[in-house]
């Protein structure tokens, strides 16, 4: 089978007007970056934002193992195979990074006959949100450095600045830094660090915000420090939410690309959900609805993470009703959490399959909590064996009375995916998920609705909240912030903070080591264990294999 990028390079893809109109967007509504990638105008949402809602699809997992389970995958190909069934259908995805591009993954488009396209420029600029989010984001950090610095003579200053610099770039030798060194002219000495793109609460607004006035007020409610007073410093006082607002303003508009099939796909918004909310953009997503019948769309790393802020965040704050869940896995990723080796979970291991299920129970349990019908989906690879795939079958229909369907769609594109198709339409139509009962109450305190994430979902038996994590807490109540979300960033590889326990983790002390005030974008960040703000590179990252060789791309997955 060719590569990733090699089908990608092969496919037939349609002019992006043609791909618009299927979903009756004309070419007043787009803004062109090529013959393949556009950007779809605000004025078209809101000519029919009135319209009735498609069904809302979640695609979510259980907790991944390094390569992934296949979320982005599956997207694809339940929609490609829901387009092949004359359904109108629309998948919404988020955009990739350059960290994990050229760090871990090499891509984040999808795989083999299931990914979006153009898959070089995805994977790559694109159409440059992520580096307007960045020169937003350090536009911010420049213009307070400067005001700082501009009004020190007149006894003005901070006693604690809150806002960080950041790069689409892992880089751990940037996690802490001093800035200001050397001649006064060169600003004042002050401690700071970088985080990743994705991490940026500017991110997490653009994904967050209903339209441009919202895109305006949230910028004005960021937290950037607070004067010896203790009262707080923002984005307002500093004065320049309109600069930010023009620099994002393209970016709020979301991105019209295709799948390998030629079905129509809206990209936009950060992929993390263990530093912002894993999901891409509700402007994407409230489009989307508006223009199809069928709308997928994922939640990032597995469904403790991803699904849980989807739901909790996500749609609380966006009124977004989802009719059904895919909950996706892999037999490796199952022997990975019934303790089989990394480098021994592509061999038949039918024991260590059998004893990493309570994991795969555990994500269906936690999924139902919220109301939602869950349809499992296995993405098979070429070593999975059919005593696996029956031992799994058995399991899902039997112990979990779920409905189970292996997916084929890397393979086969759209065509191995109709019977998931089939499967999903029928529990949309028959059967759709209960009005969404969020996992805590708006009126529940920050501390009880962190507790409650980390003990009813992730099965924690205490949560200890380090001295940092408490005065944050406190600080966010006396800001009349009580009532925000919470966000908390966590390892994706457990369901306790230690990324190294597997399985269905019971009983753990669960470590709140600190707490960002996300005013803007309007949500708590509780950072769990040794989760970091700004990954590194592994010992050798994928931009070794990523090369540009006779005018073509070559690397990327």
């Amino acid at each position: 089978m060719k590569s990733d990028v090699e089908i990608a390079q092969a496919a037939k893809m349609k002019p992006i007007e043609e791909i618009a109109s299927k979903i009756g967007l004309a070419p007043d509504d787009l803004e062109l970056y090529g013959k393949y990638k556009a950007k779809v105008t605000l004025d078209a949402w809101q000519r029919v934002k009135d319209r009735p809602n498609g069904k809302l699809i979640l695609c979510t997992a259980i907790n991944p193992a390094p390569a992934g389970e296949g979320k982005t995958t599956t997207s694809v190909g339940l929609a490609d195979a829901l387009h092949r069934q004359g359904k109108k259908t629309i998948v919404a995805l988020r955009e990739p990074s350059l960290g994990p591009c050229f760090g871990m993954k090499g891509g984040a488009a999808g795989g083999g006959h299931a990914q979006v396209l153009p898959m070089e420029k995805i994977n790559l600029h694109f159409t440059g949100d992520f580096h307007a989010i960045t020169a937003a984001h350090n536009m911010i950090a420049a213009l307070l450095d400067n005001y700082l610095y501009q009004h020190r003579a007149e006894g003005f200053g901070l006693k604690e600045v809150l806002w960080r610099r950041v790069l689409d770039v892992n880089d751990r030798s940037l996690r802490s830094i001093v800035t200001g060194l050397g001649p006064s002219v060169n600003g004042i000495p002050t401690q700071a660090g970088f985080d990743i793109t994705p991490a940026s609460e500017l991110m997490a607004i653009l994904c967050l915000a209903a339209d441009e006035t919202d895109l305006r007020r949230r910028i004005e409610n960021i937290l950037l420090g607070y004067r010896f007073d203790g009262s707080p410093f923002t984005v307002k006082d500093l004065g320049v939410a309109g600069a930010i607002v023009v620099l994002l303003k393209d970016a709020l508009e979301p991105n019209l690309v295709q799948t390998t099939e030629n079905t129509p796909a809206f990209v936009h918004g950060g992929p993390f959900a263990n530093i912002a909310h894993g999901c891409n953009t509700v402007v994407a997503t409230k489009m989307a609805l508006s223009h199809a019948d069928y709308v997928i769309t994922e939640a990032g790393f597995g469904a403790d993470l991803g699904a849980e802020k989807f739901y909790d965040i996500k749609c609380r704050k966006a009124g977004l009703q989802p009719a059904l869940t895919v909950l996706v896995a892999t037999a490796q990723g199952l022997k990975m959490h019934g303790g089989v080796p990394l480098d021994q979970i592509a061999e038949p291991n039918l024991e260590g399959l059998r004893a990493g299920l309570p994991n795969l129970d555990k994500h269906l349990r936690n999924l139902r909590s919220f109301g939602q019908n869950v349809v499992i989906v296995f993405n098979r690879f070429a070593a999975d064996t059919d005593e696996e795939m029956e031992l799994l079958r058995r399991h899902c229909e039997e112990v979990l009375e779920a409905p189970f369907v292996i997916n084929n769609a890397y393979a086969e594109g759209g065509a191995g995916a109709e019977e998931m198709a089939h499967i999903v339409v029928d529990a949309v139509e028959k059967t759709p998920s209960a009005p969404l009962r969020f996992a805590y109450e708006d009126s529940d305190s920050l501390r009880t609705k962190i507790e409650k994430v980390a003990r009813h979902l992730y099965g924690a038996a205490s949560v200890t909240f380090a001295k940092p994590a408490l005065t944050r807490l406190r600080l966010a109540e006396t800001l009349g912030m009580s009532h925000f979300p919470v966000c908390i960033a966590k390892t994706q590889f457990s369901f306790s903070d230690d990324p190294k326990q597997y399985g269905a983790a019971e009983g753990f002390d669960f470590l709140i080591r600190d707490v960002v005030i996300n005013a803007g974008a309007e949500m708590i960040v509780a950072i769990a264990g040794d989760i970091m703000r700004m990954p590194g590179l592994p010992k050798a990252p994928q931009a070794l294999n990523i090369d540009y060789i006779n005018g073509e791309i070559t690397g990327l997955s």
